[in-house]
């Protein structure tokens, strides 16, 4: 039999959703709202166009013997990216771009334990290695930006929890995208993280509504790019690619973040980021090799 062909279209999607998830952190930044509030309008907003792409694609679901009820796997998904938002969103509240962003995807290494400790997946040395020296140029392009202080501490605590979340919306999605058409889980999960968000966002201190048009443009651009664009791709990768190869390839994500920071907030790039950067690429290929 010969050997199956990589999928390249699914994997450059991939790559595109990440590098559109890495702008996120920027939109927020520049929202004028509370971060839970970024994180409700980056979902409420979102949520309508995905129900009318839902309803456009509805015949294709029936070809396709696709299920079209409610079940626990997309409550899950919901709840998991409920929580990952809004502990992210928190962490960019107190620490850099880059840091926050880095590790929120430290969920690679969490899929990798999960699949080994629960389905005893065994991976080839050329993925694990992969998966080392993109961790390791992940860790090189944001190390500089490591800081003490008690708030930043408390930001990158968040960064790092968010990814626990990251990990479980990942593993739900990653099952239910053989259930159910992208269109209809991303409307979904989009939904129910919108509604678990609300009561949050609405009890934090700060503004709840944009004070401008501009703060509303801000958030738009937020669903549009982040949630509709990236979480698209990246869905339909899921549905393409391994688990595991898939979350290490988002970590392209930080270093879109960190070159978006440098240019728009001047947060510097050292000569070690840059590295880092690029044995962050290096890694996202060997395990694409590797898998």
């Amino acid at each position: 039999m010969p050997p199956k062909k990589f999928p390249a279209i699914a994997f450059i999607s991939l790559l595109l959703g990440g590098i559109a998830i890495g702008f996120a952190a920027i939109f927020m930044r520049l929202s004028d709202v509370n971060p839970l509030a970024s994180a409700f309008w980056r979902m409420a907003l979102a949520a309508p166009v995905l129900w009318c792409w839902v309803f456009m694609v509805r015949r294709q679901e029936r070809i396709d013997d696709k299920r079209t009820d409610f079940s626990r796997v997309l409550l899950l998904s919901g709840l998991f990216f409920a929580a990952d938002l809004g502990t992210w969103h928190m962490s960019l509240h107190y620490t850099t771009v880059s840091n926050a962003t880095l590790l929120s995807n430290f969920a690679p290494v969490l899929i990798a334990l999960w699949m080994w400790r629960v389905h005893k997946m065994r991976f080839t040395r050329i993925f694990l290695v992969g998966i080392l020296i993109a961790l390791a140029g992940a860790i090189m392009l944001v190390g500089p930006n490591a800081s003490h202080g008690s708030g930043k501490l408390l930001g990158d605590g968040l960064g790092l929890m968010s990814a626990v979340f990251y990990t479980g919306y990942m593993l739900a999605i990653k099952d239910a995208c053989d259930q159910y058409a992208t269109a209809r889980l991303l409307a979904w999960s989009t939904s129910i993280t919108a509604a678990v968000l609300l009561p949050c966002a609405l009890g934090m201190p700060g503004p709840f509504w944009p004070s401008s048009s501009a703060g509303w443009v801000t958030l738009v651009s937020l669903a549009l790019v982040a949630q509709i664009g990236g979480q698209t791709l990246i869905t339909y990768a899921f549905a393409h690619l391994p688990a595991t190869l898939s979350s290490v390839s988002l970590l392209i994500q930080p270093l879109t973040a960190t070159i978006a920071a440098w240019v728009i907030f001047h947060e510097t790039i050292s000569p070690l980021q840059m590295a880092g950067g690029a044995l962050l690429l290096c890694g996202i290929y060997l395990s694409k090799r590797g898998s």
